[in-house]
């Protein structure tokens, strides 16, 4: 199975470089702030969407070398996925992100939600400085995204009368859209028609949403020490994903055992068995392969190079964490 490592490959040194370059940019302010920045990017993410913004870049350059706008665009990715990071950690409760403190068990949760407002800010403030409207537009839209989701996953916890398309606009706000806009905008820095941004928006979308319904098989059939977190943690705090959905359909007294919020004993052991021994997995697992495989024919039409069959590798990868 190939690894993030040999799959971000072809931008390796691209992403060494950007982990300097964002400590620098987050630049000598408060200690405290500087101090939670500092570790979150110690913090040994696989830094996957700068290395999409990246792979998009080079693939799309005729030379195939970076602009510095597209080395800050990559950058200013990472700072608003780690900002949303933190606000996430904070309102789940996290006590660990990758093996490491979050940063409001570390600091306390008000410094966590100031470390991530600041990030938010110094994203804001050099996507502004990259004198392009419609990158700018992209990026507030994810920003704007990022918060609808988290407001739309409270809000429907434990409901069973949500709609399957809620569940997918909370994905895409959650996951998806930060992938899809960035994507179009190293487009946007790279000139590309209409016709290339949209299809580099929708490798994008379908690839976030591949990783978030397997996300959300893992959290059925993943390890506590795969997910990083108490596997069926998400069935639990009353998340309701696509494998819940399907189950649903199948097993309509899960509904009853969730209206009630598994509050009585065995509820939770038993709702989990309804999802296990029922078509939900496999069904969900359908519904990744088909979003990967819109993702990689999104992208034909790019010239071939080393950054191309990258990203025509990512969707496989992103399925691969389920075998």
């Amino acid at each position: 199975m190939i690894t993030v490592t040999e799959l971000l490959q072809p931008v390796e040194t691209d992403l060494e470089t950007l982990l300097g370059d964002l400590r620098n940019l987050i630049g000598a302010g408060h200690p405290i702030l500087q101090a939670a920045a500092e570790h979150l990017f110690s913090a040994g993410g696989k830094r996957i969407r700068p290395g999409i913004v990246l792979l998009i870049s080079r693939a799309l350059a005729a030379d195939g070398e970076l602009t510095p706008r597209h080395r800050r665009l990559a950058e200013i990715t990472e700072m608003i996925h780690t900002a949303s990071l933190v606000h996430d950690d904070v309102v789940d409760e996290a006590s660990t992100r990758r093996g490491v403190d979050t940063v409001h068990s570390r600091f306390d949760a008000r410094v966590a939600v100031l470390a991530g407002d600041f990030l938010f800010a110094q994203a804001s403030w050099h996507l502004a400085n990259l004198d392009d409207l419609d990158v700018v537009k992209l990026l507030s839209r994810v920003i704007m995204d990022l918060a609808d989701g988290e407001v739309k996953q409270g809000l429907y916890r434990f409901d069973t009368s949500q709609s399957f398309e809620t569940y997918f606009e909370k994905s895409y706000c959650k996951t998806a859209s930060l992938i899809a806009n960035s994507s179009r905008a190293a487009g946007v820095l790279s000139e590309c028609n209409p016709q290339q941004l949209d299809s580099l928006y929708q490798f994008g979308r379908q690839l976030g949403l591949a990783f978030q319904v397997v996300d959300d098989i893992l959290d059925f059939t993943g390890s506590d020490q795969q997910l990083g977190k108490p596997a069926a943690s998400d069935l639990a705090t009353g998340y309701l994903t696509a494998p819940t959905f399907y189950a649903l359909e199948e097993n309509p007294e899960l509904g009853a055992l969730i209206d009630r919020e598994f509050s009585e004993a065995g509820d939770l052991d038993q709702a989990l068995e309804l999802v296990r021994s029922s078509q939900a997995i496999p069904r969900t697992r359908e519904l990744a392969e088909k979003f990967a495989r819109e993702s990689r024919e999104s992208i034909a039409w790019m010239a071939d190079s080393p950054s191309k069959r990258a990203l025509l590798e990512l969707p496989d990868f992103v399925l691969s964490r389920l075998y």
